[in-house]
């Protein structure tokens, strides 16, 4: 097989380190001073021999062992009585000794990079007593490096960025190839870095691999991104050199290096005059090649006529100037306004300033535009008091709105009634004058907040809001009254003087100062011979007793009316009822029990026979309710029809005069349907023992063809019949069939019959024969007309 250029250069590098090592690669035996060996039983014999280092090639590709070296001791007189033996790193499996000569070679090929030296140990035994006869001794087998790994780029591909504009020479990053062989022998790991890919725009150190910028003022606003491939070759760079690759992309970072600039020089918005503050009036933007904070900018209004009407910030997202409303705007005040607005980098970077200022101005024109506004009050809060004693169609005060329009259309006034929902107040539609419509009361509502509408004539839809506060003065007008309701009692040992109860009182009015409240009994109780009144003078009072000896059985409850009076002007007073219950206290003062009827209990019954009692009266009770059940049920009828038809009756007369009055039903069910009949009828008084057995079974009859004609004629006579009634109704006749020997013994079917017998008297036996009389009477009625 033919060779290549780099396989013949290997071969040949291989042969000649062969060559040069194949001298080395032998055991001297020399004399050193060593340590003596001692052998039992023998006297001390010196021998010397050391070890030299042994090589071998690595990535030996031959058919035969590779010989690494030879073994050889001084003891050995070539006569075969001495053998050598290995041990250690690789023996047997990698390395095999020769046992008669010493000769030691490799049977697989050999890695450094895998492996860089194998440890061994030899040792001399003769062959005879397999007695050692030189000490063991330890080599090491060093495997020599060839040029079989190419540079690699373990970190590789690599990603940078350099600032636009950077001078030549700016670094940007630093690239590192690892070469596998040894780099101690020869020139196999000694790489040099070269750019394949990026000239020339970037150039990179040879023996560094720092890559650096080549050509100045590159822009990235025209191109920001660049992919360099590097190479990193051994052997210096010469020829035979294995290489590797990588990739860098190099991102240009962008710089403040373009200014601001808007697209026109002039800009002109139209906006309603009713816009509301705050509100967006336009949107402008210079346009910034620059990214990031490089494009950021900040707007400000430098001139105009509009700088306290509008102002300009910026949107930090979009980088746009957003103008916008700080005064109402009044197209018939002002209808224009005029803007000077600057746009400016908020991060200039000096190294640019050359390029020129870093900012920019356009002018905006807003025009107003005329809106027909809503009327507008003098004031946007009113402010107003009455006194609660004042009377119907006091005037309260006047609110005033005018039409801020050319036009100054009239207003018209009116009260929002959603706020004034008690019409307390009415309002003069010219003239805005608010009066009072009714009685007020300040204890009920002491502020009422009302809205005024103020209406254009010409526009209606046009409508402004007031609000008017209107404060309720307070009068003396409210009587005072016990603060709540006391439970008093006293107690049977009580003794005179002792306080009861503290009371106090309250009013719903408010006065300026304050309350000042008077108490004291009423006259006719003032001499009373129980209980006393002493006023604190804080709007306090006490009862005391004037007695001891209070007795539940001879009164339980005593009522002491106490009079109190306001400070009022004028004061007002009332009278309120004190309820003093008479108690039996402990030792301690405290109620245990107050009703008088614990002293008659004892005399009556006890509390066990009234629970008895009662028991049973409750019994008794639920017998009668029983007793009721059971005679009600026994008058309801044993058996029931299911399917009992109460739109019509046929009457049977027992008696003469029954008539219509007898609801007695019969059984329509067979007329309805003349192929079933039923067989079953269940009893009210007998449970059935198995549920299924109830139901009702049927029996299939003859099929009568003759019955079924009859009914469907008279059925449709019934449809064409004029003087039927308008809605359903139950027909029933009576048929007993064709061909009978007695023929019909009925009279209901007379009525279509010849028979000259007249039936106009059953007009004149009164109201229980009508409904006959119509049937069988000669009048040319009909029957339901």
């Amino acid at each position: 097989m033919k060779l290549g250029k780099v396989e013949f250069c290997h071969f040949l590098q291989i042969l000649a380190l062969f060559l040069c090592l194949s001298g080395m690669n032998q055991a001297e035996i020399t004399r050193s001073r060593s340590k003596p060996y001692f052998q039992s039983g023998r006297t001390r014999t010196k021998r010397s021999w050391v070890w030299n280092q042994f090589f071998v090639l690595e990535e030996y590709m031959g058919t035969d062992p590779l010989y690494v070296g030879k073994l050889h001791s001084d003891v050995d007189k070539g006569d075969g009585s001495i053998k050598y033996i290995l041990s250690g790193e690789g023996a047997s499996s990698i390395f095999i000794i020769d046992e008669n000569t010493g000769d030691i070679h490799a049977t697989k090929r050999l890695d450094r990079e895998e492996q860089a030296y194998y440890t061994l140990r030899a040792q001399a035994l003769d062959r005879l007593t397999n007695r050692p006869v030189e000490p063991e001794s330890e080599f090491v087998i060093k495997i020599q490096d060839i040029n079989d790994n190419e540079p690699k780029f373990l970190d590789g591909p690599y990603t940078a960025g350099v600032p636009e504009m950077s001078p030549v020479g700016t670094s940007v990053v630093q690239v590192t190839a690892t070469d596998a062989d040894d780099p101690t022998y020869g020139n196999s790991a000694r790489v040099v870095y070269s750019i394949l890919q990026g000239q020339p725009y970037f150039s990179v150190e040879p023996k560094t691999g720092v890559i650096k910028t080549a050509l100045p003022n590159m822009d990235r606003e025209a191109k920001d991104q660049y992919l360099l491939v590097i190479q990193a070759k051994d052997m210096v760079g010469q020829n035979g050199g294995l290489s590797g690759t990588t990739s860098v992309t190099v991102t240009l970072t962008d710089v403040n290096d373009n200014p601001p600039r808007f697209p026109r020089r002039s800009y002109q918005y139209n906006v309603p005059e009713s816009l509301p503050v705050a509100s967006v009036v336009a949107r402008i933007k210079a346009a910034d090649a620059d990214v990031g904070s490089n494009a950021e900018m900040e707007y400000k209004i430098v001139d105009g006529d509009g700088l306290g009407v509008f102002k300009v910030s910026v949107d930090k997202d979009t980088q746009e100037g957003i103008i916008t409303i700080q005064k109402e705007l009044d197209f018939e005040a002002k209808t224009s306004y005029t803007l000077r607005i600057e746009a400016a980098n908020m991060h200039v970077d000096p190294r640019f300033l050359s390029l020129g200022p870093f900012s920019d101005m356009t002018t905006v024109k807003i025009i107003v535009e005329d809106v027909d506004e809503p009327p507008v009050f003098t004031s946007r809060l009113y402010s107003m008091v009455v006194s609660e004693a004042a009377k119907v169609g006091t005037i309260i005060g006047t609110v005033a709105a005018h039409d801020p329009d050319a036009s100054n259309s009239p207003v018209r006034y009116s009260i929002d009634r959603n706020t004034d929902l008690e019409r307390y107040f009415n309002i003069d539609a010219n003239s805005g004058v608010i009066t009072t419509a009714k009685s007020l009361d300040r204890e009920t509502n002491a502020v009422h907040n009302i809205t005024v509408l103020a209406m254009e004539s010409q526009n209606p839809a046009q409508i402004g809001r007031g609000y008017v506060a209107i404060t309720i003065l307070d009068i003396n007008d409210n009587a005072p009254e016990f603060a709540m309701e006391y439970e008093t009692t006293v107690c049977e040992n009580a003794q005179p003087g002792q306080v009861i109860q503290k009371i106090s009182a309250i009013d719903k009015d408010d006065p300026p100062n304050g309350h000042q409240f008077y108490f004291s009994l009423t006259a006719e109780a003032a001499n009373n011979h129980n209980f006393t009144l002493q006023d604190n003078k804080d709007n306090t009072a006490t009862v005391l007793t004037k007695r001891n000896g209070f007795r539940r059985q001879e009164q339980s409850v005593f009522y002491l009316p106490i009079f109190i009076v306001d400070s009022g002007s004028p004061s007002l007073s009332s009278t309120n009822t004190l309820t003093i219950r008479v108690c039996d206290c402990d030792a301690d003062g405290i109620a245990q029990t107050c009703n008088a009827e614990a002293y008659i209990l004892p005399a009556g019954l006890s509390t066990g026979a009234l629970i008895a009692i009662l028991a049973c009266v409750l019994t008794l009770l639920v017998l009668v309710l029983l007793i009721v059940t059971m005679r009600r049920r026994k008058k309801e009828p044993l058996i029931f029809d299911e399917e009992r038809d109460i739109r019509e009756n046929i009457v049977r007369y027992d008696d003469e005069g029954g008539g219509e009055e007898d609801t007695e039903a019969f059984d329509m069910a067979a007329l309805r349907n003349l192929n079933i009949m039923r067989d079953t009828k269940t009893r009210r008084d007998v449970t059935p023992e198995i549920q299924f057995l109830s139901r009702p079974t049927f029996k299939s009859i003859p099929d009568n063809v003759i019955f079924r004609e009859f009914i469907w004629e008279r059925l449709k006579e019934a449809d064409v019949d004029p003087c039927a009634p308008p809605y359903d109704s139950l027909q029933t006749y009576a048929f007993e069939g064709n061909g009978s020997v007695a023929e019909s013994l009925s009279s209901l079917d007379s009525i279509s019959s010849n028979s000259d017998q007249n039936y106009d008297y059953l007009s004149d036996w009164g109201p229980r024969f009508k409904r006959l009389a119509d049937m069988y009477g000669t009048g040319p009625e009909c029957l339901y007309s």
